[in-house]
C-alpha cells in the first residue's frame, strides 16, 4: 500500500458521500414529495437513481477507492486492506459528508418539503424505513443486502491511486459495476427495508432530518435507527471472512 495522504483521503470520502447521499436523496424526494416533476416515479426510478448516486460517489472519491460505506470500510479493515487509522476517518467523513448531503438535498427542494403534508414521507428522503416493521427481520434483511454488496465488491480488483483494494480494475469505469450492483440489490432486496445496507447513508441524513428546520417534519424514528446501522456493519464484516473461502473456491 502507497503512503497515504490522510487529507486528501479525508476529502475524498467526505466528497464522494456527499455526492451520494445528495443524488440518493435526491431522487427519492423527487418521487416522494409533493408537486415535483417525478412525483410518484415510483421505486424502480429510486433504485436507478440511487445507482447512479453510487457511479458519480465512487468517480468522486477515486483517491481513497471510492469506499462511501462503513460497512464496506469494515470489510476492507478485517481483509487488511486498511488501517484503523484510515477505517475511522473513513468513517466519519462518510457520515459528515452524508449528512451536508443530505442538508444540500433538502435546500434543493425546500419549497416540495413545504409542500408535502405527510411526515412520513419527508422522513424518506432522508432515511430507511421498514414497509413491516419486524425488527429481527429488518435486521436480517440488512445483513443479507450488505453482505451482497460487501462480498461482490471484494470480487472485483483494485481500484484507487492507494490501492485500498475497492472496487474494479477498469478505471474510472469501475464505478459501473458498482452502480450496477446496488441497482441490482434495490430491486431484488429492497423492498422490505427500503435497502440502507450503508450506515453513513442513512444515519448522516437521519441526523439532517432531526436537525433541520422541516415544516411539519414530524419525528426521526431513532427507534429503529439501529437496524440500517448495525445490519450493514454485520453484513460487511461476514462478507469479509467469507470472501477468501468462498472467492478462492471460483
Amino acid at each position: 500500500m502507497e503512503t497515504v495522504n490522510l487529507g486528501l483521503y479525508f476529502t475524498s470520502e467526505f466528497v464522494g458521500t456527499a455526492l451520494l447521499a445528495l443524488f440518493g436523496c435526491g431522487v427519492v424526494a423527487n418521487v416522494a414529495l409533493a408537486k415535483t416533476k417525478g412525483n410518484a416515479g415510483g421505486f424502480a426510478m429510486v433504485t436507478w437513481g440511487w445507482g447512479f448516486a453510487v457511479f458519480i460517489g465512487v468517480l468522486a472519491s477515486a483517491y481513497s477507492g471510492g469506499i462511501l460505506n462503513p460497512a464496506v470500510a469494515l470489510g476492507l479493515l478485517i481483509s487488511g486492506g486498511i488501517t484503523g487509522t484510515m477505517f475511522a476517518i473513513a468513517v466519519v467523513a462518510e457520515v459528515l459528508g452524508a449528512i451536508v448531503g443530505a442538508i444540500l438535498c433538502w435546500v434543493t427542494y425546500r419549497k416540495h418539503f413545504d409542500e408535502e403534508p405527510d411526515a412520513g414521507a419527508k422522513l424518506g428522503v432522508f432515511a430507511t424505513g421498514p414497509a413491516i416493521r419486524s425488527y429481527g427481520a429488518n435486521l436480517t434483511t440488512e445483513i443479507i443486502g450488505t453482505f451482497t454488496l460487501v462480498f461482490i465488491v471484494f470480487a472485483f480488483a483494485d481500484y484507487g491511486d492507494i490501492q485500498v483494494g475497492v472496487p474494479g480494475g477498469l478505471g474510472p469505469l469501475t464505478a459501473l459495476p458498482v452502480a450496477f450492483l446496488v441497482v441490482g440489490i434495490g430491486m431484488s432486496l429492497g423492498g422490505p427495508t427500503g435497502y440502507a445496507i450503508n450506515p453513513a447513508r442513512d444515519l448522516g441524513p437521519r441526523i439532517a432530518h432531526a436537525i433541520l428546520p422541516i415544516k411539519g417534519k414530524g419525528a426521526s424514528d431513532w427507534g429503529y435507527a439501529w437496524v440500517p446501522v448495525v445490519g450493514p456493519l454485520v453484513g460487511g464484516a461476514l462478507a469479509a471472512f467469507a470472501a477468501p473461502v468462498l472467492l478462492g473456491l471460483v
